[in-house]
């Protein structure tokens, strides 16, 4: 038989690594719990109850019984009863999901308050006040939360109490004006619902669960899911806890602490701290709390005792923590740990740090960080002087740079980034409901809040630039204006500028200048922590990657930047690249000419052009590879429009002959479906000459550079290639010509010759091209257009974002490798190549060469190379390091 599914677990029954089946937070509570911290008792509904009730509608037929029994011995812990009417128990009910999803789902404090529990808990607490206030924030969250009552309402309501009392902040309202907000906080629920909020401390603890497991999939939890490729089906645990109050008095208070910065990483205690308040206030950001160092002043004791289990969590953790905590009376309580999300600059410092201390070593320092985290921090930043006063000054939440037109409510944030517009999201606090605007603007600006408030944390987590608490500023959501402090005025539309880093904001475009991470990186020279950091995690990742990284790279200018970023030869050299500008009428004589008499002297012509190309970019590269890639575009990109041309001869009255003679062949060599017509290996057969010219000009330049006494090392690759009759004539035209001008020259030439895998009928016949070929190289952007049978253009302008919002695709299969479609190709080529040909290289060529992801999977399946822009180098060195690492993939995993 088999063992039956538990679906409650006492904290103390848990661990850290459980996190799968009681979510992260439910973990962190349960190590910490093992370690004797002060954790308030309580107990975890797992991720599969979840999983139950979100595929059949209701939980599991245990689950009442197990709840019930850990609530039991949870009231017999505490001696006291939930919602009993003299010294009541009452409970948070918290989520958990295996990843951390900040503010994304629901969270409820105080149950088990009702019109008779609160009475008791104001005689326990010696505080009617407190009582009130917590039965007032309890109907407030549970109607919000659980009934659906819209949540202006509840804040409308207390907006016009703290009018009449005329009090800006919610403790300053007394016992009396509580009791009467949660009066009216009840007719409000029973108006809008129907029914009376519920007394009944059980149906409370029931319901609250049930709305934790719906929140799971509402909208901000799916789009937060899908921007941090988070899978829908992970579900959240529950969190059931004991409570604890902060809000009980001047010697009573609730933070947020980190065991270091995480905006910069820099060793210390960070964090805030608001007396005389819960949890949600501090996160919410409704009122600005004090730095945490403020508690060594408020309580002492309650401050070293805190710092000794921040040291504690992080010895035991080894990294970052981000700890909640509360002050009852003088009492400290720990309430949550996690691996605190941080920014890029902070990963890095952190991790290199921790390395310095000994805490980790080499190979775990480098799983800590990313490659999209190195290309953030390489980003511009703005060159600003003293001269330019900002209009305000903040918490600078999320560093870096950036400019846009300033949006004062989600919607439209989300509705001018759609349209192409830079947009800067500006609220007094944001909510979890804030987040689609979040994800489209380029920064974050509010007035309330600081580093642990809802838009501090949710913009580090996405790596957006933030700053919090700009309080010099009024800003007026319902106007869609703000009001600095020297009464300048910036209304929707306005263009200012965000520096995250210093926590300043400007009006206007600030000009950028080259982040130090970028120079640093061209450079190889450190300038300060950050820098240090950085090149020490990439020096790390180069000695272990057993990957090379190559540049996409089509100039000497491109390939000289490459080669400072690290590159080590280039994987793909675009020909095509070579022919626009001046030179596309040269390539239009070659393709039109009427005979071969006129095709020769529009070659002869392109010749010495394409040599001093390839001259200087085999300089830029000298004793590196570099593969060059024949002529491989879309026939029309080289001929004038049809219709524009054909517009233009029909409206003048003298038409010019040559034009007439041009619309005729241009409509003789018309093509529906240019992308799948005469380009290619295709265009070089069908056009005489064309091959033979650029393998002449690539011979010529590798002969030039051997006498200048460099060391070339040029490589041509076909393009297109479908089966192996065309590769063997490609190649035999290139043997042929390559032999001609070593006999010219009196230069031996060692040039490899090879195919780029773009097609699916090039993968699946690999093992022949590979005896063909020296080498093969993967163009997978084009091998994925063939193999879904799609345009990229076409479809990323239509019918993704549906299918990405629907989950048929989890991200685009044009930013990371399709592992199951075309990375299969890709796998059974290289199986194939390297069978028919053990000493066949392979790399690859598309943009996913520089994709994280898509280096793990390349990696695994065993390439030589990945190859990208220059821009991507650096993070693609890193990632093929982690790569190398057995594991990295879990380690690395800090979402």
């Amino acid at each position: 038989m088999s063992t039956p599914t538990k679906y409650v677990y006492a904290f103390a029954e848990g661990g850290r690594d459980m996190a799968a089946l009681l979510g992260g937070k439910g973990a962190g509570l349960a190590e910490m719990t093992r370690l004797g911290l002060p954790v308030p008792p309580g107990f975890t509904v797992t991720t599969e109850a979840c999983k139950v009730f979100l595929a059949t509608g209701e939980e599991p037929p245990e689950l009442g019984i197990e709840a019930a029994r850990a609530l039991a011995g949870l009231e017999s812990e505490m001696g006291r009863a939930l919602g009993a009417p003299d010294d009541p128990l009452l409970v948070s009910v918290r989520s958990g999901a295996r990843f951390s999803m900040p503010g994304m789902m629901e969270t409820i404090l105080d149950i088990g308050l009702n019109d008779h529990s609160v009475a008791g808990l104001a005689k326990a607490a010696g505080d009617e006040r407190f009582a009130w206030d917590s039965y007032r924030r309890l109907v407030q969250m549970f109607g919000h939360t659980v009934m659906g009552v819209d949540g202006e309402l509840f804040e409308n309501a207390l907006a016009a109490h703290k009018a009449r009392r005329e009090v800006s902040g919610d403790h300053e309202l007394d016992s009396g004006e509580l009791m009467l907000l949660t009066e009216e906080y009840k007719e409000i629920v029973r108006r809008v619902t129907g029914e009376d909020f519920p007394q009944d401390p059980a149906e409370q603890l029931a319901r609250a669960i049930r709305a934790v497991f719906d929140s799971w999939n509402v909208e901000r939890a799916r789009v937060y899911r899908h921007r941090e490729h988070i899978p829908d089906d992970l579900g959240t645990a529950v969190n059931v806890q004991a409570m604890v109050f902060g809000n009980l008095g001047h010697d009573s208070g609730t933070g947020v602490a980190f065991t270091r910065d995480p905006a910069t990483g820099e060793r210390g205690v960070y964090g805030d701290y608001l007396p005389d308040a819960q949890g949600e206030d501090v996160v919410a950001g409704v009122r600005d709390a004090l730095p945490l160092t403020e508690l060594k002043t408020l309580d002492p004791r309650a401050y070293v005792e805190l710092g000794d289990h921040l040291r504690t969590l992080e010895n035991h953790y080894r990294d970052l923590c981000d700890v909640e905590f509360t002050v009852e009376r003088g009492r400290l309580w720990i309430l949550q740990t996690r691996v605190g999300k941080r920014t890029a600059e902070a990963a890095f410092r952190i991790a290199h740090d921790l390395r310095e201390e000994r805490t980790l070593d080499a190979d775990e320092a480098l799983a800590r960080v990313d490659g999209t985290a190195l290309t953030r921090l390489m980003f511009p930043r703005f060159d600003t002087t003293p001269a330019d006063v900002p209009l305000a000054r903040g918490v600078p939440a999320s560093p870096g740079a950036a400019v846009g037109v300033a949006v004062f409510d989600s919607a439209e944030a989300a509705r001018r980034a759609a349209d192409g517009e830079a947009v800067v999201l500006v609220r007094r606090e944001t909510t979890p409901d804030d987040l689609p605007g979040m994800i489209a603007a380029q920064a974050v600006l509010t007035s309330r809040g600081g580093k642990t408030s809802h838009a501090a944390v949710v913009a580090r987590g996405m790596g957006k630039v933030c700053v919090c608490g700009a309080e010099e500023l009024d800003v007026d959501t319902g106007a869609r204006r703000f009001t600095a402090a020297s009464g300048t005025v910036v209304h929707d539309g306005d263009m200012i500028s965000v520096d995250g880093t210093a926590g300043t904001v400007h009006l206007g475009a600030l000009p950028l200048t080259d982040s130090d991470v970028g120079r640093a990186l061209e450079t190889g020279t450190a300038t300060g922590p950050l820098t240090a950091a950085v090149l020490d995690g990439l020096a790390h990742a180069d000695a272990v990657r057993r990957l090379q990284v190559r540049a996409n790279a089509d100039t000497p200018e491109d390939a000289a930047r490459a080669r400072a970023l690290g590159a080590q030869g280039i994987g793909l050299c675009r020909t095509e690249h070579m022919f626009l500008g001046e030179r596309r009428e040269l390539v239009e004589a070659m393709i039109l000419a009427p005979d071969d008499a006129a095709r020769a002297e529009a070659l002869a012509a392109l010749l010495p052009l394409q040599r001093d190309d390839f001259t200087g970019i085999l300089a830029a590269m000298d004793g590196l590879p570099v593969t060059i890639r024949l002529i491989d575009p879309p026939l029309h990109e080289f001929l004038p429009d049809r219709t524009e041309l054909a517009v233009r001869l029909a409206g003048s009255a003298h038409p010019d002959p040559h034009e007439r003679e041009l619309l005729s062949a241009v409509e003789r060599m018309h093509e529906e479906n240019p992308m799948l017509g005469l380009r290619g290996v295709r265009l070089g057969l069908a056009v005489p000459g064309l091959t033979a010219m650029q393998v002449r000009a690539v011979a010529e330049a590798v002969v030039r550079r051997l006498r200048d006494g460099g060391r070339p090392r040029a490589e041509i690759m076909i393009p297109l290639v479908g089966t192996v009759e065309e590769l063997r004539l490609a190649r035999a035209e290139t043997e042929r010509v390559l032999a001609e001008v070593a006999a010219e020259t009196g230069t031996p030439l060692d040039c490899p010759i090879g195919t780029m895998i773009e097609l699916p009928r090039a993968a699946l016949t690999a093992g022949r091209l590979a005896e063909v070929a020296d080498f093969f190289s993967f163009g997978t952007n084009d091998l994925t257009q063939t193999t879904w049978g799609l345009s990229r253009d076409d479809a990323e302008a239509s019918f993704f974002p549906l299918y990405l919002d629907k989950g048929v695709f989890e991200v685009s299969p044009f930013e990371t490798i399709d592992e199951q479609g075309v990375g299969r190709l890709v796998e059974m080529a290289v199986e194939a190549g390297r069978a028919a040909n053990p000493r066949l290289e392979t790399g690859v060529c598309g943009e996913h060469g520089g994709d994280p992801d898509s280096i793990h999977f390349f990696h695994r399946a065993g390439l030589d190379y990945v190859s990208c822009s220059p821009f991507r180098i650096p993070a693609a060195r890193l990632e093929a390091g982690r790569a190398a690492l057995t594991g990295s993939a879990e380690a690395g995993d800090t979402r």
